[in-house]
This record gives structure tokens, sequence and C-alpha cells, in this order.
């Protein structure tokens, strides 16, 4: 058999044939299958082989696109176990009432979404009737990530068990009046609801692979038993278009999460139209997901559709269906029978004369109504195949239809996502179709009514029923307060006496405190180190054999270092999550970690370390989900600052993080210059966050460290600064204390600084002393947030009529001189105080782009070098009369500026 002209090779050329007489007569075959009964045949044949040699575990690729049709037959679906008909009835309040509580919010403005939770209810509704596990389940129940725009329906479902009133529902989206519901998902705003938040589309599915793994993370480590644990998200079709989304599949695959499912929901449609209008995006799905290892299940046709598929002896039907585009079938959704007749069955003969077999009625049940995700017979059948799958995690296609039971007004329409409200004659309607006991006479006052059955209805007893059976009301944030003793002092103490004459950079300070940390008794187990493939470069690779490096298969290869007393080890109980080149999957994990004394009643102590920028700049969004969704940890930026990263340049200096930590009220960000701040700021985190907090404190939060990669001698902590360090501000010394110290009445400056800047006001110090006669106090801010932060406070309880003076404002008490603040990030950073500082203010710092040079070139170039500090101080002092002019000028000469 020759080959066709212009075949390409293929790898299959470079592996010898052993039997090519067999070989051709395979292709023989095929050939004669193609000419005796067409190349359809020959088609349908070979992808019933592939997938037969797929089910019986033959080393082959699998398919990447299956034909358009489901892939639970209706033969094959199990029995289900509900009463349908009673699970309707509980469906249909639920759907009526999200409705109408977004009905009712549109008169004050405040929106909502109708269309998600109806084409979606019966994806919920089918998971809380049968497989969603509570909190009061063994183990930690189920995590279920919920659709941030079908909360609705989820508040809905909370009125009819009893756990909503009808006044919360009134006040949808009105949170200030203290009985109001928020908008989507939001932990901090309802903490006995919801769990995650997951409205910002993307990160709920990235944070939902990292859940599960996190969960096996726990039993592998014997921490917690998650085994009965299953992680369920629910997404949309256009929701899988942002990278985050997609961003993990392979870890899910790769770690064989079969303890996860997606659910996405198929309706077609994004906020703004069709999300693949010229294309199909199940398929585009499917391959996705089937190309990274996992399960797929697609639930598209409602059993409408069996007669015409039974119908289809040609394959013209499902050939059809796999080349129609999405935004035509839209079309479908929403035009009378003739067009579907013209367009769809018209295309040709075969299609014509199947379509002659069918009733207007069925084509329009079926066309329009008739869904796989409105079915709950087919969707148990498909979230059964999917708990029972093992070795992958899997993902469950559902087709719906937008907007569905809302009317024709609503279903399929490109604009149903900024539809708000329903007429009272679209409610009438609706209410006919759902079969609801709502009188007439209830929209007497043109107010669309709230609906229940009654709390000692069957509907609400059956609903109470099934969710006992599962394990208590879904979803729901329970918390077990654990309040984990406090670390021995010992693992402090190094860091508190000084590095000697020795010199250490603050990165490798905190690392020594936290592998101290991690040889604990008591806590040591409950640290999650996370990093994205920086350890070595943070000094972290000594963790590597002590800790190991967290792999559910454990090391199944022998490490090219393995004679190397800190070689690269892996274990199935390894404590370290190190997570490759993924700044977005080390925030997911670091979010199940901060959150896992909620989620699982254990309490871990995480810290995420990354590099440079590219935590806050790259992943702030995660930084606000942690905080909504109330996690507690310390988050590392590490080689902080602009100036120094010798020779890394623009992409790589960091002068801007503190500012962006700034806007998250959740976050604590500190910036310490010593060791021993570390060592404070640490344990008083510890203590906040895992111990005892003061009253009125709260410890629903997180902190923010920025650490440097200089190496600099670390002295012994002086006295009694522990309170400052906390607060954000202390006085390290005094121009009095200099060897050679100015004369008293001479000209007087405070130098303030955070990070490695207190090294350049050290020298500034010194400088001001030796060659101006100016006497320089240095003043350590290791918070210019926190400091913030209490002022503020201050300045809203004097609205209340307290008179509160901001802790800044009594540090400086007293302080001669003007104020001259210095840091290695933007100005707006340490700027962030000046309106309560009540001496004269200005700052230095590193605003622009950074660039690639020495650490001493470039804190020239940005002004902020002892040199350039010393003529700042003395511009200041002129200003005022207290130096001459003409001594800025002279200073600019004398060191080159």
């Amino acid at each position: 058999m020759s080959d066709p002209v212009g075949k390409l090779p293929s790898e299959l050329d470079q592996l010898p044939d052993r039997d090519t007489e067999e070989t051709a007569e395979w292709a023989a075959s095929l050939d004669a299958v193609a000419k005796a009964a067409g190349t359809r045949r020959a088609e349908y044949l070979l992808r019933r082989t592939l997938q037969h040699a797929e089910a019986a575990g033959l080393a082959l690729p699998k398919l990447l696109e299956t034909d358009y049709v489901n892939t639970i037959p209706t033969s094959a679906e199990p029995e289900f176990p509900g009463d349908e008909e009673m699970e309707a009835r509980i469906t249909a309040w639920n759907r009526w009432n999200a409705a109408a509580m977004v009905t009712r919010g549109s008169k004050y403005g405040v929106g909502g979404h109708i269309a998600t939770f109806a084409s979606a209810a019966w994806l919920y509704e089918t998971g809380f009737q049968h497989f969603f596990r509570g909190k009061e389940a063994d183990g930690s129940g189920d995590q279920l990530y919920i659709q941030g725009h079908a909360s609705p329906g989820i508040y809905a479902r909370a009125f009819l068990d009893g756990r909503i009133s009808e006044q919360q529902l009134d006040n949808f989206r009105q949170e200030s009046g203290g009985d109001g519901l928020p908008s989507y998902p939001h932990p901090r705003r309802l903490p006995w609801l919801w769990e995650f938040p997951t409205v910002s589309m993307g990160l709920g599915p990235l944070s939902a692979i990292y859940q599960a793994r996190f969960n096996r993370y726990l039993q592998n480590r014997n921490i917690k038993d998650t085994a009965n644990s299953h992680v369920w998200a629910f997404l949309g079709d256009g929701e899988m278009d942002e990278p985050e989304s997609t961003a993990a599949l392979a870890l899910a695959s790769r770690e064989r999460l079969d303890n996860l499912t997606f659910v996405i929901n198929c309706n077609l449609q994004r906020l703004d139209g069709p999300v693949r209008a010229n294309f199909r995006v199940v398929q585009e799905l499917e391959a996705q997901f089937r190309g990274a290892g996992w399960n797929v299940i697609k639930t598209l046709w409602g059993s409408a559709w069996d007669e015409l598929f039974q119908l289809d002896t040609t394959g013209a039907l499902v050939r059809r269906l796999r080349e129609v585009p999405d935004a035509q079938f839209q079309t479908y959704a929403t035009r009378d029978v003739a067009y579907i007749r013209q367009h769809f069955f018209g295309a040709n003969a075969e299609l014509t004369a199947l379509g002659g077999l069918l009733s207007d009625a069925k084509i329009s049940e079926c066309f329009h109504t008739s869904r796989g995700g409105h079915e709950p017979r087919k969707v148990y059948a498909a979230y059964k195949a999917a708990l029972e799958h093992k070795g992958a995690p899997t993902v469950i296609l559902a087709q719906t239809v937008k907007g569905y039971t809302l009317g024709a007004g609503f279903e399929s329409k490109n604009a149903n996502h900024q539809m708000k409200k329903l007429t009272i004659d679209e409610f009438k309607g609706m209410r006919d179709l759902l079969g609801l006991p709502i009188p007439d006479s209830a929209f007497a006052d043109g107010t669309v009514p709230y609906g229940h059955p009654g709390a000692d209805s069957p509907e609400v007893r059956y609903l109470n029923e099934r969710r006992a059976a599962l394990g208590g009301p879904a979803p729901a944030r329970k918390v077990h307060p654990v309040a984990l003793p406090a670390p021995a002092d010992r693992s402090f103490a190094p860091l508190l006496k000084g590095s000697g004459k020795q010199e250490m950079a603050t990165t490798m300070a905190f690392v020594r405190l936290v592998k101290d940390l991690m040889r604990d008794k008591e806590t040591g187990k409950r640290w999650v180190p996370i990093v994205p493939d920086e350890a070595r470069t943070f000094g972290m690779e000594s963790l590597f054999p002590s800790a190991g490096i967290y792999s559910p298969l454990g090391q199944t290869y022998e490490p090219v270092d393995r004679d190397q007393l800190m070689y690269y080890k892996e274990a199935k109980d390894g404590q370290i999550l190190n997570e490759g080149i993924t700044e977005a999957g080390a925030m997911a994990d670091f979010i199940a970690a901060c959150t896992s004394y909620a989620t699982h009643g254990e309490p871990m102590i995480p810290f995420y370390i990354f590099y440079s920028m590219f935590g806050w700049q790259r992943t702030a969004d995660q930084m606000w989900q942690l905080a909504d969704q109330l996690g507690k940890g310390f988050i590392v930026g590490a080689t902080a600052g602009r100036t120094t990263l010798t020779g890394e340049g623009l992409q790589h200096a960091d002068g801007h993080s503190h500012l962006i930590a700034s806007t998250n009220p959740a976050s604590l960000n500190y910036d310490p210059a010593f060791a021993y701040e570390i060592a404070v700021i640490v344990k008083d985190g510890l203590r906040r966050m895992y111990g005892e907090p003061t009253p009125g404190e709260d410890s629903d939060v997180f902190y923010y460290l920025t650490v440097y990669n200089e190496p600099k001698v670390q002295p012994a902590m002086p006295e009694g600064v522990e309170e400052g360090i906390i607060k954000g501000l202390y006085r390290f010394n005094q121009a009095s204390d200099l060897e050679g110290a100015p004369a008293a009445d001479a000209p007087k400056i405070q130098l303030m600084a955070s990070g490695t800047a207190i090294h350049w006001i050290l020298e500034a110090q010194k400088l001001l002393a030796a060659d101006w006669n100016v006497a320089a106090d240095v003043w350590s801010a290791t918070s210019w947030g926190e400091l913030r932060r209490d002022a503020l406070e201050c300045d809203e309880a004097l609205l209340r009529g307290e008179v509160r003076t901001p802790y800044v404002t009594r540090a400086l008490e007293g302080a001669a001189g003007p104020v001259l603040a210095v840091s290695d990030w933007m100005r707006q950073v340490p700027d962030q105080i000046s309106q309560w500082v009540e001496q004269d203010y200005t700052s230095l710092g590193t605003d622009g782009f950074g660039l690639s040079d020495t650490r001493e070139g470039a804190r020239r170039h940005f002004g902020v070098d002892a040199p350039s500090i010393v003529v700042a101080a003395l511009a200041q002092l002129a200003r005022r009369g207290e130096v001459p002019a003409s001594a800025v000028k002279e200073a600019r000469e004398r060191y080159g500026l």
C-alpha cells in the first residue's frame, strides 16, 4: 500500500514494524470499509476502536474530542434515589425566590443576577439533595465553590430551610444596616454561610484545585483525615477564558486529585453574548481537559433527545450537532420550529428526512428547553460517575439554557446577564410554568411576593431530612477555635541577640527563624513553607532534607545531588510546598493553608515567600480573596526593595509592593530593618492570629513582611523597643550616642527609615555629625502601614467624640527639628503618615522604574544613598534657617552629587 502524496513522517516511522503484512491487512480493511460503506463509517469504526482501546487501558493517546452527545447514555443512567416530584417543587420555590429577591431589590438600584441560577438550578439542587456533605458529617464535609452570580439561588435555598429571613432577602445587596446579604459569596461579610469567595472569575477554579490538593496534603501528613472530603467547583463556560481557570489543570491530573469535580455550566453565553460564537465551547473544553488528563463527562441533552438519536441511523444528526456553532444553537433556542426545520434539518437530505419524522412539539421541546443540565436524573448520573471515577479529577460539561424558566424575554437572550427584573406578568407566567400555589391577589400591591410552603411543609421536611443525611446544612462555614501554644522563646533568641560580627541578610534571618520554629514540638508540624521555585535563592535548601518537599508520589527517582548534605528530597509527608514557577498557584496553596482552621478545624501556619515584586503585583487579586476568606498566615516578600537586587533591572526592582499592600485592609505590612525586628513581629503575629488576641484586636488578618538579600551585621535588640516594633516606629539611637557627637546646640533633625534604608541613614547620621555638626537621631519605621492604620482609627474616633492621639504623633512628640523619612520604596509609602507628623516632614524614595546597576550605583541614581540623604537633610535645615544655604551646595560638591 503506497503512502499518500505529501504524507508527513510520524513517530510511527521511527518504530520497527514486526509484522508488516499484518499492518497492511489492517490498513486494507479500513480502505475496504471506506470504499464499501463510506468514509463516515470508517471514521466511526476508528473512533469506536480508539475508545475501546482507551477503556481497555491500552497505552494509546486519548481522543481529545468525542461526539457532541452525552457521555452517559440514557440506558446507562443509574436509578434516581430521590422523589423527583418533591425535588421539583423545592427547586421551583428556590427559582421563584431567587428571581423575586433580585427583582424586589431592583427598585433600590442595587442590581443582581437572575439568569445564571435559573440555568444552573438543577446542578445545585441535585448536589444539595444527594451529594454535598455538610460540616456535621465525619471529617470536614465537602468544599463548595459556588459560582458567584448564582448567589441568589443559594440565598433562596437558605430561606427555604430557615437559615435566612424574609427581611434579609429584602436586604440583598444592602449590607450597611447590619441585616443584609452580600452580593456574592463573601465569607468576611457572611461568615456562617460562605466558605470561599468566587466572584473574581478564574480564582474559584484555581483555588478549588489547590484546596483539593491541600486536603491530600493534610491527609498525607497525618494532620487530618480528609478522605471523605470532596471539592466541587461550579463554574461558567465564559469564566473558563480566564487564564487562572485552566492554569493548574495539569497539576490536578498529575497528582491524581479524584477528590475534585468541576461542574461547568455550559449555557453558551457570557456577559455580553455567546462564549464561542463561531465555535463550540463544549468541544474546546473537552479537548482541553482530556488533554490535561481529566475525566470528562458531557451532560448535554435532555431525555427528549433520545427519540432523535434513536432515529439517527446514518449519524447525520450527530455530525450536524458537531458542526453547528454555539451562536447558531443559541438562535435555535429563541426561534420557532419552522426556522429550526429550515436551518437545522434542512442542511442535507438525511436530516430533512429525520426532521420529517418529528412533530413540531418534539422539535420545540428539544431545541428550546431539553438540556442535560435541566434534568435531575442526568445530573445525578454525572455526579455519581464523577465520585466513582478514581485516579483523576472529573469535569462535568453540563449544557443548559441561560435564563431557563424565566420566560421568552430572558431565555438565551444576549442581554440577560444585565437584566435585573421580571414584570408582574412574567412572574405570573413563571408561576404557572413552575406550578406554584401563589394567587393573583398576592400581586395586588404591584410587588412580587416571596413564596414559602411553610416550615412544617413536606418540601421543607424533605429538604431537611436530605441535609441531615448528608451531614447538615450547606453551604456553611464553621470555625472550631483552636488556640495554638506559643512557641518556645529559644526559637527567637538567636535573632534577638544579633549576629555579632557576622553579616546576615534579613531574608536569611527569617528563614533561620522559621527553621527553628518548625522544630517546635507543639506547633512545628503546622508550619507550611510555600515557595514558587526560588527556595535556593532564599537560602531555604537546608529545609529540603529535614522537612522534605511534598509529593503525593514520594520520590520515585534518585536525585542527582543525593550524596550532598542538602539534597533535593521529595516525600509523601513532605512539609514544603515547592510550586514551580507559578505565583498564582503558590497563592492558592497559601489561601488553602491560611483557612484550614475553618475548612478543616486544623490551624496551619503557612508562610509564602516570593521573589521581589512577583507577589503583590502579580497576584493582588488573590490577596484580596485571601482577606475575604479570613485567611491567617505570613507573606514574605524576599529580595525586597528597588535597589538591593544588584543587576536585575526594571522588572525585578520592587519599589511599590508596600503601596499595593496598603490597599488591603486585612494585611499588616512590615518592612523590618533588623533580624530582631523580624523575631518580634513573627512572635506577635503568632499570638494575634493563632493564640490570644487582645480585646478588640482583629485576629482575621495576615502579615506581610519584606526582607532583603543584602548581608549586614545584625545588632542585638535594644531594651524596651518591642511596642514600637509592633506599632511601627521607635527611636533606634540618638546623635548623643555617637562617638564624637555634635555639640548640644547643634542643629537637629530626625532621620526615619524602614528596611535596608536604615543602614543609609545610619551612615548619613555619622556624616552629618562629622562634616556638618548636625545632630540626627535615627528612627526605625517598621511599618508605615500600621502607623497609618492607627492614625486613621484615631480620626474615626474623633468623629464619635473620642479624642485619641495617633501613635506616630506621640512617638515623635518633643523630637527636635524636622523629619526626613527614607525607604527603598516609592515616596508614597513613607508619605502615608505625613499628615500626622507635627514636625516639618519630607521624604526620599525610589520613584520611577528600576534599573540594572550595582547597589551603590542604583542608590546614587535614585538619590537615597547616604550622601544624598545628607544633602536632603541640610536642605531641610537650610529652609528653616538653621544651617547656611551655602552648606547645601557645598555638600553636593563634596560628595560628587
